[in-house]
């Protein structure tokens, strides 16, 4: 019997053909991506990290069990805590300090994601924000294992990529899954389908998050 999450797999996997065939992706493991484009990247997710964090909190406040509860509370604080070192020891190699990660606008597609994400956050049922929050934490897992297979030139990039693909991070994404598909269980499909509806939209800004870095994407005016 498919279950809910494969179900929600099936219906992305367009979007993560192209996220895998993306030049950003490809370039990272056969050593061609520019620094530049990946110092942009890593620049914006440290923002994006900072919403993603609250979004995660008001899941946390939200669930209707306790240890589900325990579970975003605590990844809560992995996004802010653990990301937030890895990306500080990036950002020591590159010479930018706190202040000026934190003075640094939003690029466009960034601030449309989060915006979208801690709407959701807010307004919407504990179900809708598990639709809304699972594309990054299960698309980060899928290409951190397909991009090891490749592995980079790059130690950076080869920083980045066991980062997702280790076995750590897959036991995170697996305890977010079992919650996605234990919270359907009663549900009506009127329920549903705002799930599915969340899960595609932020797989599509996954995508573009990786292409904004690729363009290096400013504000047109």
């Amino acid at each position: 019997m498919t279950s809910f999450t494969q179900e929600l797999w099936r219906s992305i996997d367009p979007i993560y053909q192209a996220i895998v065939v993306h030049p950003f992706l490809v370039g990272l493991t056969d050593g061609t991506l520019p620094e530049e484009a990946f110092r942009f990247y890593v620049v914006q997710d440290a923002l994006y990290l900072q919403d993603y964090a609250r979004c995660l909190a008001l899941a946390a406040a939200k669930a209707p069990r306790e240890t589900w509860c325990e579970l975003f509370a605590d990844h809560a604080k992995v996004a802010l805590v653990v990301e937030r070192a890895l990306h500080e020891s990036f950002f020591a190699a590159w010479g930018l300090s706190p202040d000026k990660i934190a003075g640094t606008p939003y690029a466009p597609t960034n601030l449309a994601y989060t915006s979208y994400l801690l709407r959701v956050a807010y307004e919407r049922p504990f179900e809708e924000v598990i639709g809304a929050l699972l594309p990054c934490y299960w698309i980060y897992w899928e290409v951190g294992k397909h991009l090891e297979r490749s592995g980079s030139p790059n130690p950076l990039y080869q920083k980045w990529i066991d980062t997702y693909a280790s076995e750590e991070y897959a036991a995170v994404v697996q305890a977010v899954l079992d919650v996605a598909d234990q919270v359907v269980t009663d549900l009506p499909e009127s329920r549903r389908q705002p799930i599915r509806t969340h899960f595609v939209t932020t797989a599509r800004y996954e995508w573009m998050f990786w292409d904004a870095a690729w363009r290096l994407e400013r504000w047109p005016v």
